[in-house]
């Protein structure tokens, strides 16, 4: 059973108090032990009617291209106009190890130890997608916290990282200059996904950033709605829904931010306006639902006795070439119905 004083503290504690409970939720949240599971199954029913006020952005690109130097930097903008900011990082696991290095907190050491900011890293853990597997509930902790800007910053693996699409509000994603071709910009993936692309490090070659701009903007009108094709009532109803855009900045040098933050504020009026804001949270709701029980049926199928009994065996035979794998896992799958062979020929 949790405690109340977490609870109270999550969202009524000062400001040194509420950061440790936040950090403390996190935690356990993220602990694979089940009654921990049980309990941050508990703590997230308790503050769930205190989430769902704060703005959800989801920021991705590909490593290099300046995610944490803008969070930090967006993220003093946010406060300097009175906002409470959450930056939630996920960082890769490795595949050898398993260990993380957790070191996006280092690179924003103004935004780290300011009162109106908190700042989580987490491992991958092997998480597919760009997030770690507990992001969504970090998340509706901060936001019971009183955080009303929570951004999800993802590990930034390329074109397949479109899993914080499906928990954010906007999708953001940065590009660099004489990142690509015309042909790349194109490609079906994170970028057909994107609510705005930015692309970063304009100051760098302005030429460049031009291209880069003209490019994904030719591209993402191939994704949308073809202007010379709309009806006179589809065209009525252009302007009343986003259409994503591209834009330039330099995070290192503190430019086009308050432009970046401009055009979030334009997508969430539109998009609270036409409803679409409240449908994509429901969607996504029942998305996460999904994805707990497709967790949940994983780990009670390596938890089964008949299939820990038959596993080795198994395992044994796929690895010396006498079993196809698609064979082993029929009767893995079997084993767990009670339904397995009584020798595997």
């Amino acid at each position: 059973m949790i405690s109340g004083d977490l609870v109270g503290a999550v969202l009524h504690g000062d400001a040194a108090a509420q950061r440790r409970a936040i950090a403390k939720a996190i935690t356990l949240l993220e602990s694979t032990r089940a009654d921990h599971r049980a309990q941050g199954d508990e703590l997230l029913t308790a503050l769930l009617s205190h989430t769902g006020n704060a703005f959800r952005l989801g920021i991705s690109g590909v490593p290099g291209v300046g995610k944490s130097t803008f969070i930090e930097v967006l993220g003093l903008h946010l406060i300097a106009q009175g906002h409470r900011v959450a930056v939630l990082t996920v960082d890769p696991s490795s595949s050898v190890s398993g260990g993380s290095i957790l070191g996006d907190k280092t690179r924003m050491e103004q935004l780290s130890v300011h009162e109106c900011a908190y700042i989580r890293p987490s491992p991958s853990s092997g998480t597919l997608g760009g997030v770690a597997e507990k992001t969504r509930e970090a998340m509706l902790v901060c936001e019971a916290g009183g955080y009303d800007v929570v951004i999800v910053e993802t590990v930034g693996v390329g074109q397949s990282e479109t899993a914080v699409a499906n928990m954010t509000d906007m999708f953001v994603l940065m590009q660099l200059p004489n990142a690509g071709d015309d042909l790349q910009a194109i490609k079906k993936g994170v970028m057909e996904l994107a609510d705005l692309v930015v692309i970063n490090k304009a100051d760098i070659d302005a030429d460049a950033a031009m291209r880069a701009q003209a490019q994904i903007a030719s591209a993402m009108r191939l994704f949308g709605l073809v202007n010379n094709a709309m009806g006179s009532a589809q065209a009525a109803a252009y302007d009343s829904f986003w259409h994503p855009q591209v834009i330039q900045l330099s995070a290192l040098h503190n430019q086009g931010v308050d432009g970046f933050w401009a055009a979030v504020t334009k997508f969430r009026n539109i998009q609270t306006a036409n409803g679409r804001l409240a449908e994509r949270r429901r969607h996504q709701s029942l998305a996460w639902m999904w994805e707990r029980i497709d967790a949940g049926l994983k780990q009670a199928f390596r938890q089964d006795p008949a299939v820990s009994a038959l596993l080795p065996t198994l395992v044994a035979e796929v690895e010396s070439g006498r079993l196809p794998a698609s064979t082993a896992a029929r009767n893995l799958l079997a084993a767990q119905s009670g339904r397995a062979q009584a020798a595997i020929k």
